[in-house]
């Protein structure tokens, strides 16, 4: 993806240490980039919706999954509904902001299937009753959205966020912890800390040096040391010298970091849609090839008909 074109006065240096660049992806990371709540969204998306489920589902502690589908509740993307009077017993249900990210969910499924050869989840596109296989397209010319071929420029709604307070919690990436899905283990590594998420998404704008990533996402430096390290490790991006005296470092995606792009379109286009303020979008992406504003549709890669939650279905085990 292209480097941002902004104004230098825009800058983070001339605004306070708890400023953030606005952006929808992270606008959205800030709500659901959170390994735990990722796990309840992906439980909900396959059909959970009560509290027992949940609990068998990503093996979380009851009162971790009672503050999770509370937070999620409170942001209007999960509605409690009664199932029994007596005693009083609720299903947690997605609304309409919560079907929204199901384009992120697939995205997810899909990076994981790219990145280990076989499909993360086994969903049939009913149309046409094949193995799901998605692509993100441009709607405008129907081509394939690729980050090369896209361009980020500023609209109205530029400008700074404060930066999220810190979680009470200790970093939620921890290792073994839960009993949470393999299939999307590695990307709630990555979006479940939002640090890690934050590199990531930064990663796309061009930025590769240690000091400009710090620049740009205000972090402590111990901090971005580890989460960068911990992007290496799980193949995102590749560290890379290129000075020798003194030794100076870079770091770049790599093929499996570049196919988190879609991912990253999908939560700015929800950020868009229900994170927006009054005065509109912080950004504007362009599909290069055809020149149009991007909006992106994700696809079935076997027929090309539109993908959504009733056009899909999970197949059966066996």
């Amino acid at each position: 993806m292209g480097e941002r074109h902004h104004d230098r006065t825009m800058s983070p240096e001339n605004h306070s240490f708890r400023t953030v660049r606005a952006s929808s992806a992270a606008r959205a990371l800030n709500l659901i980039g959170d390994r735990w709540t990722l796990l309840v969204l992906y439980a909900a998306f396959r059909g959970v919706n009560r509290f027992d489920g949940f609990v068998a589902q990503t093996g979380m502690a009851r009162s971790l999954l009672t503050d999770r589908l509370a937070r999620l509740e409170a942001a209007g993307v999960l509605e409690k509904r009664l199932y029994q009077e007596r005693p009083a017993r609720h299903g947690y249900h997605l609304t309409e902001k919560g079907r929204g990210l199901f384009d992120a969910a697939l995205m997810i499924l899909r990076w994981e299937e790219r990145r280990s050869g076989e499909p993360a989840q086994r969903v049939i596109h009913k149309p046409c009753g094949c193995v799901l296989k998605t692509e993100m397209a441009c709607k405008a010319c129907g081509g394939v959205v690729s980050a090369r071929e896209v361009t980020v420029a500023p609209e109205p709604g530029a400008g700074f966020d404060p930066a999220p307070p810190p979680r009470a919690q200790r970093r939620s990436i921890a290792e073994g912890e839960g009993r949470g899905d393999p299939a999307v283990e590695r990307a709630v590594a990555v979006l479940g800390d939002r640090w890690t998420s934050y590199l990531a998404a930064a990663a796309f704008y061009g930025l590769r040096r240690f000091g400009d990533f710090q620049a740009e996402l205000n972090v402590a430096s111990n901090i971005l040391s580890d989460r960068l390290g911990r992007l290496v490790s799980l193949g995102v991006l590749e560290k890379v010298r290129y000075q020798e005296r003194p030794e100076r470092w870079e770091y770049r995606l790599t093929g499996v970091g570049r196919e988190l792009f879609p991912l990253i379109v999908a939560l700015m286009a929800w950020g868009d849609r229900w994170l927006a303020g009054p005065e509109g979008p912080p950004e504007v992406l362009t599909h290069a090839p055809c020149g149009q504003r991007l909006e992106a549709v994700v696809i079935c890669a076997a027929c090309g008909g539109t993908v959504g939650p009733e056009t899909t279905a999970v197949a059966e085990a066996g």
